[in-house]
């Protein structure tokens, strides 16, 4: 029997939490910010196609900042009650057909930012999504 190979990696949100976080001093909004250390295991897939499962959020109501989150919007990182390692900034390469808190499955390429606090720490590039029932 062949060998079965995946054209990407399906990580889960305890991937996502191979992560510390550090308050640092951010000069341009004159506030600490929590700044990411990423582990190794998490750093192995940087660069790389991954897929993740969970909540869609349009965060900005007008179709134009996506993420998707371990949690619905209601619990979400924003509203709380989750730290900012359980949300991913999704850049699709076509406009979501989705609504806030459908569940998705997410594919595209792994960036890892630690320097720009205007943009979430985990972003995938290049997306695509699938509406899971």
């Amino acid at each position: 029997m062949g060998q079965v190979i995946f054209a990407q990696s399906r990580l889960t949100w305890e991937d996502f939490a191979d992560v510390n976080f550090e308050p640092v001093y951010n000069k341009k909004y004159d506030v600490h910010f929590l700044m990411p250390k990423f582990g190794e295991k998490i750093q192995s897939y940087r660069g790389k196609k991954i897929s993740i499962t969970g909540y869609f959020l349009d965060i900005s109501g007008t179709g134009e900042v996506f993420l998707v989150s371990q949690n619905p919007m209601a619990s979400c990182f924003f509203c709380g009650a989750a730290g900012p390692e359980t949300i991913i900034e999704v850049d699709f390469k076509e406009k979501p057909p989705f609504r806030t808190d459908q569940v998705v499955t997410v594919t595209g390429v792994l960036e890892l930012n630690r320097n720009d606090v205007d943009h979430c720490n985990y972003i995938l590039k290049e997306a695509t999504g699938q509406l899971v029932n």
